[in-house]
């Protein structure tokens, strides 16, 4: 599983054709590693991954309704209900009334209760990515975040296939 069979030291296989191979289990590797971590940041801060993933989307989308995250996580609503009834026993989030419309709920981050049991599990990979982008030079940041675009976006796409979205 982790040797792609026609990239094996093949006289015939081209460097370019070698390079992109390696290129492929890289980003496996990496997301394997992302997904590892995400379960050992959730375990550390004493929710499951999940509700860390929930929590995520929040911190990155703002407010949304409790159908808005099930939408965004591909999680039905009965089991986004039980996400935010942890998450707000917990603390983490509160459900309030839309100020624009009062018929919607909406959910809220906490900021706080982020900054004080979320922010310090991952600040020491925050800190290291910033030593790895003073690496490189703005072009070269440029190009690493437009091919980073690329790849969210193809796995976002992948993903709305697998939902049959």
């Amino acid at each position: 599983m982790g040797e792609i069979p026609e990239l094996k030291a093949d006289a015939g296989v081209t460097p370019r054709r070698r390079l992109e191979g390696e290129f492929m289990l890289a980003m496996r590797r990496a997301g394997s590693v992302m997904q590892l971590l995400g379960a050992a940041a959730a375990e550390q801060i004493g929710i499951n991954v999940t509700d860390l993933n929930c929590l995520n989307i929040l911190a990155l989308r703002g407010l949304m309704t409790a159908g808005e995250l099930a939408r965004a996580t591909g999680l039905t609503t009965a089991s986004i209900t039980g996400v935010l009834d942890r998450l707000e026993e917990a603390g983490f989030v509160q459900r309030e009334r839309d100020l624009k419309d009062r018929r919607r709920v909406v959910v809220r981050l906490d900021p706080q209760r982020g900054l004080h049991d979320i922010a310090p599990v991952f600040a020491p990979v925050v800190a290291a990515w910033r030593v790895v982008a003073a690496q490189y030079t703005d072009e070269q940041l440029e190009t690493i975040l437009g091919f980073q675009h690329q790849v969210e976006q193809i796995m976002r796409d992948r993903l709305i296939e697998l939902r049959g979205e």
